[in-house]
């Protein structure tokens, strides 16, 4: 028996609850009585203030009625903007106070860029605000009052900037404060160590002085994490206050545009599950994304590698080969192989590390694009550098001149400083050498292959057993012990500047003088000599400053000194370069001398005279001479 049909009534009804479904959207709540999108305007607002270089921001369009499709924009499953994430964009000019008008906004990351102007007032109304780095820009003036507001926030960076004045008082609100740096300002006035679980405000004159730095800072047992995804909870409903006739003529264009993505999603959906390609690992092929880390399956870069052919080997190294490759889109990435890919140690450790690694995001620090992990392969995916590394631009024609020289040393320091002194917790390169820092597009220095050392020792505690690194740049103490610290990495950037000065590798130099890891022993005795211009690269010709050589040189020699205790920071190795402190801190080493402790006769030629020829070797304490 056919259902008798719908009455008139019926019909009615059905209509006006799909009617007040569709004035309920999300996207009605975004729209004001004019249909313009509220979040889309205030979005735009910061564009405007905004110098954008790279053009990073182009798909910005005041003409869009949804900024969930616009770059470095996350947002809610309500469509709420949540996340604004333009680190090391290069973006400059000023912070809009338009930014306050984003009230669902719970991230915000412009770290590493050259953002100018003053914090705006508005930005205490950011009531959801959980996460601020505004670190490494040029901002100045007053922390504002109204960041004692934001008692959602969780982590605040503002540290790298010229930012002065006391910080706001109403500072006590912020009750769920894990994380806060504001070092390296000109701020004073009292700063509550007890405000965050970790602080540090290093480097502010007027608040800590050189013999009581170790008071201003303070460690806590949990490590940072930005929570780089977006939401992690609900926004609060927004007011519905719209006339009727306008929201619903609005509305009714915005379900169209998402019934029609929604189709195009479903199309697209189907299409690629038909060309995805499944082996034996697809039970670790998921494809997920760990903040801004993609997770790819190991099928997409063989594909992309074109089946890790040895043409496309742009390098080879101690932790495994690189290859160029080209991912659907006609992205250029590099593909690092890790040779121990079946290494102890669990899935959800590696992923662990790779996300805190990815959290190390610097304009010198090259970034983690994705990572791919079977039962048998790690691999990890980065950017393309299209100017390689430095080792091999130093063979190159024609040779790096003396400025491009100083700028990539400068940069590299910066990139280790920030693993060393700004980034949480910190990460100890344990291989910094020419080959491992790269230049992209303009020949800027971008420090590769950090943490990879920590993402191998699966069963590393603080202090490591297994010695990795490269002949030539591996610190004494380090072959001896076994220990490493952030002034391994020091010795290493010394050995680095060597390298920038002469044109050639540590292991090199060694196998032209048949004396391995002699480089340090001759530049020692062509500086007591004052004979520095045989150091130089005979392809830079007299193209240089002697007094930036002779500078460099003490740089170098400061950063490789025997004794860990005795060679500076990265902080104050970034200083030196920059024509700050060198001449007080060479003196005061010179004046010492007399004190240091005397270096074993085995320190370099013994220890590696043990060692193969391999430039790339990765090798362990068992197979070192000397003391352990």
């Amino acid at each position: 028996m056919e259902a008798p049909p719908p009455s008139r009534r019926q019909l009615l009804l059905a209509a006006l609850v799909l009617l007040l479904v569709v004035v309920s959207s999300p996207c009605s709540a975004l729209l004001s009585p004019k249909g313009v999108n509220n979040e889309v305007q205030a979005l735009m607002g910061v564009k405007n203030l905004l110098k954008d270089p790279h053009g990073v921001l182009r798909n910005w369009d005041k003409d869009s009625v949804d900024p969930c499709s616009f770059a470095m924009i996350t947002c809610s499953p309500d469509f709420f903007v949540t996340g604004l994430e333009a680190p090391s964009q290069n973006l400059s000019g000023m912070l809009a106070p338009t930014i306050a008008n984003l009230t669902s906004l719970e991230t915000v990351l412009l770290q590493n860029n050259v953002i100018t102007g003053q914090i705006p007032d508005e930005i205490g109304n950011l009531v959801n605000l959980r996460t601020l780095d505004l670190s490494t820009n040029r901002l100045y003036g007053e922390i504002p009052t109204s960041v004692g507001h934001l008692q959602s926030l969780q982590y605040l960076k503002l540290n790298n900037n010229n930012l002065s004045g006391p910080f706001p008082a109403a500072s006590t609100n912020l009750s769920h404060l894990i994380f806060l740096d504001l070092s390296y300002n000109n701020l004073s006035g009292p700063i509550p160590g007890s405000l965050a679980r970790t602080y540090n405000i290093v480097g502010n004159p007027l608040i800590c002085d050189a013999n009581t730095e170790k008071d201003c800072y303070g460690t806590a047992p949990m490590p940072i994490s930005y929570n780089l995804n977006g939401s992690q909870g609900t926004p609060p409903a927004k007011a519905k206050s719209h006339k009727f006739a306008v929201a619903f003529g609005a509305v009714t264009g915005c379900m169209s545009f998402l019934f029609l993505a929604a189709g195009f999603f479903f199309w697209w959906r189907q299409r690629r599950n038909r060309q995805i390609l499944f082996d034996v690992d697809a039970q670790h092929m998921e494809n997920v994304n760990l903040g801004n880390v993609k997770r790819f399956q190991f099928r997409e870069l063989q594909v992309a590698t074109d089946k890790f052919s040895s043409k496309n080997i742009l390098g080879k190294g101690g932790f495994g080969h690189v290859y160029m490759g080209q991912l659907p889109d006609g992205t250029l990435v590099a593909v690092k192989r890790l040779k121990d890919g079946n290494a102890a140690g669990g899935e959800s450790q590696f992923k662990t590390e790779v996300e805190m690694i990815s959290l190390a995001v610097h304009r010198n620090l090259l970034r983690i694009l994705g990572f791919c992990m079977t039962a048998t392969e790690r691999l990890l995916v980065y950017p393309y550098m299209s100017n390689g590394s430095v080792a091999s631009r130093l063979k190159g024609k024609p040779p790096l001149d003396w400025i491009t020289r100083k700028r990539i040393a400068l940069g590299a320091a910066r990139g280790l400083l920030y693993l060393h002194e700004q980034c949480d917790p910190k990460i100890i390169h344990r291989d910094v050498k020419a080959a491992n820092v790269l230049l992209d597009d303009c020949c800027e220095a971008v420090v590769g292959d950090f943490g990879l050392a920590k993402l191998l020792d699966h069963q590393d505690s603080h202090v490591t057993t297994a010695v990795r690194g490269t002949v030539g740049h591996i610190a004494p103490e380090y072959l001896s012990t076994g220990q490493s610290s952030e002034k391994t990495d020091v010795f290493g950037f010394g050995i680095l500047l060597l390298e920038l000065i002469t044109g050639q590798t540590a292991v090199e130099f060694g196998k032209a003088s048949n004396q391995k890891g002699a480089m340090l022993d001759w530049v020692k005795k062509m500086h007591q000599e004052k004979k520095l211009d045989v150091l130089v690269d005979k392809g830079l010709r007299s193209s240089y400053d002697r007094i930036e050589l002779e500078e460099m040189v003490q740089v170098a020699l400061l950063c490789t000194q025997y004794l860990p205790g005795h060679r500076p920071k990265m902080s104050e190795v970034v200083r030196m370069l920059e024509g700050d402190g060198l001449a007080e801190r060479w003196q005061a080493s010179q004046r010492d001398d007399s004190h240091k402790f005397t270096v074993p006769e085995f320190t370099f030629s013994r220890c590696y005279s043990d060692l193969t020829d391999d430039s790339s070797l990765l090798v362990q304490a068992v197979e070192l001479s000397g003391p352990r």
